[in-house]
């Protein structure tokens, strides 16, 4: 062959299914007037081109450079091959080979070419409302197997028409391929149904939901990954109503706007949230209301100084929240199901379990494979402003995290914001958000969840690793799972799997050693104690207890998590306080009553059903109820949310806290206090100096260790560090003397983390 002519083969492997791939592969080599072809792997997407060595060069190059958008590139291979003319260039079939595996796409956020057609009376699917293309729509939710073609997708049952058939086999089409592409006339169907039954459909069915939540009832939706309930969120006695009928009490509540112009009157925004609403993950993102925005805020999330917001994703949620004359300029969109349980994704489940709660139901034909939650996250602003999320679900699921290589893993996860890990081949996949893993029904669509992931995967898991908490149910799942299978079982200190995990968070040394800030709620300490409190100094191997929390009794042991009070009680008690002479002054004890308080006293003091704790969650909970915020609480750290929410910013006055041979003496908090409510001091002041103190102690105990071993790195991590002021506060303290401080990025610091900590200690103590 002449030397003006080679061939090249590319393999480039990450998220780059789904995303459009092939048809900009194919754009590019038309352009550049190559030959050749594409096809989609279980690999990933492979590559061969033939012609000039500066126009295969200049193809290389742009698929490099601007890849399509939505694709996250891991390798990017390029090799010459023997010279082998092809006359033009095709897209093939897709190949599959046992065993090989590629990232799934997650689901994508409706795009601005589809909203433009969506209201465009000129175009075929004008209010069609499963409209979508290469670049939006359902991914994840609906894909059954790899390769991601539309037969191995809940779409598989809707046969195209000529229109469609045409668009999804064209190259040059914005639909090529779009396994979800739907329209009219051969695409799912929407139709409304009340509690009678009675059905209307198409545009009638959209009508009739805003009909009923403009006039103050409640609607269940079937979305994208499962159901919402909407109503509007301007209305007191309907918000009320809402949370009456699912048990959700005081939990906050998420809105949804049609746009960013409909929500501006109620929402402050900066560039950053402004960028996350409107990314394809399309999240929840908790942002500042405006004076009238706090009215609804005041309905929505009485215990917080912000609003989760998001914006409409799908077509349907357009339609929806369409502006009109009267209609509410932002609904409540909460998850569809009961307090606790999983999200309905099936008409029939959301007939049997939200019938007690919804007016009527807005339903679809599109099935959903795979149930999945909003996505929950929030802006921090430290050195650079940067993403910092409470809840990793739809949108970013199956973005992969990068681990060491290794083993197989399957990691159980926690309890509470309940994942689980699968790790193969240098990636970890976290799953989505399951819920709290405390009953029957959630511990179903975790086994679910795991066996659908491990199969898309592909991944035969050689090590189980899981927490060393007896109880969990995540943790009897891991043993069962791994005794099935006669596979090794390792478990994994909680606080030890929050360092690991921030640690490969931030892409830091595994085996470098670090310092890590881990303070949560609860975990199940090396002791058999319940931790929570803990400065450990490790790395992904292994891990010191290095300072800890004073363990104080924990009167009933999970009740005392519900009642406040009784931790209050409990850290007055270890004070040297006796009940007489509090009583009073403290309205702790008029919640708990003289007898009740005198039984959980006599139950302290004699040690009957109070592990000891070195929580800070429950110190938050004790603070919040001695100063009358919450003496029972609805949801995990409702106590500690209205003491940030009452932390003033600018104040450098804190309480005096010292520590003795690793010990934190926390108790010397409660004198403090006291003196400072006997002196009227404003709840504001009392809770800055409280969340101040936390830093300050934190700060001494680091420079000691910094000292001692000459550790500099700090990681952060734990449920507790969810509260702004103190992570920003403990964060300035630490720079300010020097620290190089690493916060949560890409997953939560709360327990949704937990399993990708364990992957981290599983793969590194797998190496020994």
């Amino acid at each position: 062959m002449s030397e003006e002519f080679i061939n090249k083969h590319i393999k480039v492997t990450g998220i780059v299914q789904g995303v459009g791939f092939r048809p900009t592969v194919f754009a590019y080599a038309s352009r550049h007037k190559l030959g050749g072809w594409v096809l989609n792997s279980s690999q990933g997407v492979e590559i061969e081109v033939s012609g000039s060595p500066d126009a295969v060069s200049a193809f290389v190059c742009e698929l490099r450079s601007s890849p399509p958008t939505h694709a996250v590139i891991e390798h990017f291979e390029v090799k010459e091959l023997p010279d082998h003319p092809y006359p033009n260039f095709e897209i093939r079939n897709s190949t599959d080979q046992e065993n090989n595996f590629v990232p799934v796409p997650s689901d994508l956020a409706i795009c601005a070419d589809c909203v433009s057609e969506l209201f465009d009376p000129a175009n075929r699917r004008y209010r069609y409302p499963f409209i979508n293309c290469t670049h939006c729509g359902p991914r994840y939710s609906i894909i059954k197997a790899i390769p991601y073609d539309r037969p191995s997708t809940t779409m598989s049952g809707f046969d195209l028409c000529p229109d469609c058939a045409r668009e999804y086999h064209d190259p040059t089409d914005r639909r090529f391929h779009a396994q979800p592409i739907a329209c009219p006339v051969c695409g799912p169907k929407v139709w409304f149904q009340d509690s009678g039954n009675a059905v209307v459909e198409g545009e009638a069915a959209i009508a009739r939901a805003r009909e009923l939540i403009q006039a103050g009832n409640i609607v269940a939706v079937k979305g994208l990954g499962g159901f919402h309930l909407f109503c509007d969120a301007s209305k007191p006695e309907v918000i009320e109503r809402l949370r009456s009928r699912k048990h959700r009490n005081g939990k906050p509540l998420a809105v949804m706007g049609f746009n960013l112009v409909n929500v501006n009157p109620y929402i402050l925004l900066n560039e950053v949230e402004i960028k996350l609403l409107q990314s394809p993950a399309a999240p929840i993102v908790l942002t500042e209301p405006t004076e009238r925005g706090k009215e609804i805020l005041s309905l929505i999330a009485p215990d917080q100084s912000r609003i989760g917001l998001m914006l409409a994703y799908t077509p349907l949620h357009l339609l929806l929240l369409e502006p009109a004359p009267g209609f509410p300029s932002l609904l409540v969109a909460t998850s569809g199901n009961l307090s606790e349980e999983p999200i309905c994704y099936t008409q029939e489940e959301a007939i049997s379990r939200l019938s007690s709660i919804a007016d009527g139901f807005l339903m679809h034909d599109r099935p959903i494979h795979h149930a999945i939650d909003d996505s929950l996250t929030q802006v921090l602003h430290l050195e650079n402003t940067q993403e910092y999320p409470i809840r990793r679900a739809r949108g970013l699921n199956t973005l992969p995290i990068k681990v060491p290589e290794g083993l197989q893993v399957l990691a159980a996860g926690a309890e509470l914001k309940s994942t689980f890990c699968l790790a193969r081949q240098g990636r970890a996949f976290l799953s989505h958000h399951l819920g709290d893993l405390q009953n029957q029904e959630t511990l179903s669509a975790y086994e679910h969840a795991v066996a659908h992931d491990q199969s898309l995967y592909r991944i035969q898991p050689e090590l189980v690793s899981c927490d060393m908490h007896p109880d969990y149910l995540s943790t009897r799942f891991a043993q069962d799972f791994a005794n099935a299978r006669d596979l090794p079982l390792l478990r994994v200190q909680h606080h030890h799997a929050h360092l690991a995990a921030c640690i490969l968070d931030n892409a830091l040394d595994p085996q470098e050693p670090v310092i890590g800030l881990t303070f949560d709620g609860t975990g199940f300490g090396s002791d058999g104690s319940i931790w929570g409190g803990e400065i450990l100094m490790g790395n992904c191997r292994g891990f010191e207890r290095a300072f800890h929390l004073q363990p104080i009794p924990q009167p009933g042991g999970d009740l005392a998590v519900r009642e406040p009070a009784r931790m209050a009680l409990s850290y007055l008690l270890s004070a040297g306080y006796s009940s007489e002479e509090l009583r009073p002054e403290l309205s702790l004890y008029e919640f708990l009553g003289e007898e009740r308080a005198r039984v959980i006293t006599a139950q302290i003091k004699g040690n009957l059903n109070t592990p000891l704790t070195s929580s800070m969650g429950r110190l938050f909970d004790a603070v919040s109820s001695l100063i009358g915020l919450y003496h029972t609480v609805s949801y995990e750290a409702q106590g500690a949310a209205a003491l940030e929410k009452l932390a003033v910013s600018g104040v450098q006055d804190f309480y005096k806290i010292d520590f003795d041979d690793g010990v934190i003496n926390q108790v010397a908090l409660f004198p403090q206090i006291l003196k400072d409510l006997r002196n009227d001091l404003s709840p504001h002041l009392i809770s800055t100096k409280f969340h101040n103190a936390i830093a300050q102690v934190s700060l001494t105990c680091l420079i000691a260790l910094r000292e001692q071993y000459k550790i500099n790195k700090v990681v952060i991590s734990g449920g507790v560090w969810q509260n702004l002021y103190l992570l920003k506060y403990t964060w300035a303290l630490l720079k300010a003397s020097g620290f190089t401080v690493y916060t949560h990025r890409r997953v939560p610091a709360n327990d949704a983390c937990i399993s990708l900590g364990q992957v981290a200690v599983a793969l590194a103590q797998s190496k020994r």
